[in-house]
């Protein structure tokens, strides 16, 4: 059925409610959706604590409001026109998460050729049921919270703030095996790596099944809502997370589509003042690595110990495996944006593949470099910083005397290559004034990714 056909048969999506209980050690949540006359829905999560104060309002505040986050992913099966929730969202609220939906399922009404809008995909109608208004109970907070991916971004993150990891806990939803020895390699116990289960309902999968509406939606929102509600319940003041400034770029080139719209700095300065004006537990949330590229996070990280290449996985296709599957787009990135820093012999070896020399790649090379208008819908850097990678790869081949591989003698030919190469080496010393650090994780982020690299550059010419 089309996106009208469907909201016509299922007019209507419920949020039922939320069913929460602690037990061995967990704090167990349940929430209740509906789609009248499809099928009900309860997805779960799981999160590891000491037991909460049952009666403390910011925590029933963030565990409703990480329902509200949940919401999207099972809404977006019959895109139903009005959305009925079970307690009272200010206008400005229902603004806040109309916003959300709509930015974060741009690519998901691109890739199904929606045409809709704004005020008219959806309407959110509440019941007259207030969540509590009151202070947190929790009023001393300390320590870090470090969402842990186990890609290059969050392994950064983790040395960066090396000598303040004494009272820091790991994060991560679902247990994943590099997430976890990414986390222990920056010397993190592992009783302090927090790991939340969360369980989708297979209701939601069957409908994917029966070719009902599917597609991307805003996970990065499930984990800022999810860490700041584990955040809290651990007593922790600051959620710390890896995103950059690239992820703000739109994946489509003629439109406002961003894959990463949760990791933009859009998101992030949305969510900080959900936070405090309406979540209010007293928890921060921003993200370590926003004044930064891709490219300079790549700089920083090919520096760190060889342990750290050894174990670091980024591609979503071989996720489940734990490993690289070497033939997609994430793997494609991750060799371009390494490949000035690191040999490309090396980046094979770790990759498990010789990406350069696989002819079938060079369309999604035109993608990542804007050879073609759109960037894949992966979570990749800006389309200057790959154009620069590619042009310091190639002068690091001729620097090494190798051979170029086959897709940057290709990418040698462009005029991409001729608009960047000029002023390639020069690049590096960004950093975008659009973040949320402290003063002294500033000056900590730009002494360690920006001016020791500068002053090394300059050493050497």
């Amino acid at each position: 059925m089309t996106f009208t056909e469907l909201r016509q048969q299922y007019p209507e999506f419920v949020f039922h409610g939320v069913r929460k209980e602690y037990a061995a050690g967990k704090l167990s949540i349940t929430y209740d959706f509906e789609i009248p006359g499809l099928f009900a829905f309860a997805p779960h999560w799981e999160i590891p604590c000491a037991c909460p104060d049952p009666d403390d309002p910011a925590l029933d505040r963030l565990i409703y409001s990480l329902g509200l986050a949940e919401l999207v992913s099972y809404w977006k099966i019959t895109c139903s026109p009005t959305v009925r929730i079970g307690v009272q969202l200010s206008a400005e609220q229902i603004n806040w998460w109309k916003q959300l939906y709509f930015g974060g399922l741009g690519e998901f009404f691109y890739r199904n050729g929606i045409q809709t809008d704004f005020d008219s995909f959806m309407t959110i109608c509440c019941a007259e049921t207030s969540l509590p208004d009151a202070p947190a109970a929790k009023q001393s907070l300390s320590g870090k919270l470090i969402p842990v991916g186990g890609g290059k971004d969050s392994i950064v993150t983790l040395n960066l703030l090396k000598d303040q990891l004494a009272d820091a806990c790991a994060y991560q939803i679902n247990h994943r095996d590099s997430s976890e020895k990414a986390a222990l390699l920056a010397g993190i116990p592992k009783e302090r790596i927090l790991e939340p289960k969360r369980t989708l309902d297979p209701n939601m999968l069957e409908c994917n099944k029966r070719g009902f509406l599917n597609g991307h939606t805003p996970f990065s929102a499930i984990v800022a809502f999810s860490s700041v509600l584990t955040a809290y319940l651990h007593g922790l003041k600051t959620v710390v997370l890896s995103n950059e400034s690239s992820a703000s770029e739109s994946t489509v080139s003629e439109a406002e589509v961003n894959h990463q719209y949760s990791k933009s700095y859009q998101f992030e300065q949305d969510f900080a003042a959900y936070e405090r004006d309406f979540l209010r537990s007293g928890v921060q949330y921003f993200s370590l690595l926003r004044p930064l590229t891709e490219f300079q996070i790549a700089r920083y990280f090919a520096s760190l110990p060889t342990a750290y290449h050894e174990i670091f996985r980024s591609c979503n296709a071989g996720a489940k495996q734990d490993k690289w599957c070497g033939h997609c787009a994430k793997c494609l990135f991750v060799a371009v944006i390494l490949s000035p820093f690191l040999p490309y012999a090396e980046i094979v070896r770790l990759l498990g593949s010789d990406l350069f020399n696989l002819p079938d790649m060079e369309p999604v090379l035109q993608e990542l470099c804007g050879a073609l208008p759109n960037k894949p819908f992966e979570c990749v850097g800006s389309r200057k910083e790959v154009n620069i990678a590619l042009c310091l790869a190639v002068a690091r081949a001729a620097a090494d005397g190798v051979k170029l591989p086959l897709l940057l003698e290709k990418y040698k030919e462009t005029s991409l290559y001729a608009q960047y190469a000029p002023d390639a080496a020069r690049f590096g010393a960004e950093w975008d004034p659009q973040h949320h650090l402290p003063d002294d994780l500033a000056q900590l982020v730009r002494h360690a990714c920006v001016d020791h690299f500068s002053r090394n550059t300059e050493s050497s010419t």
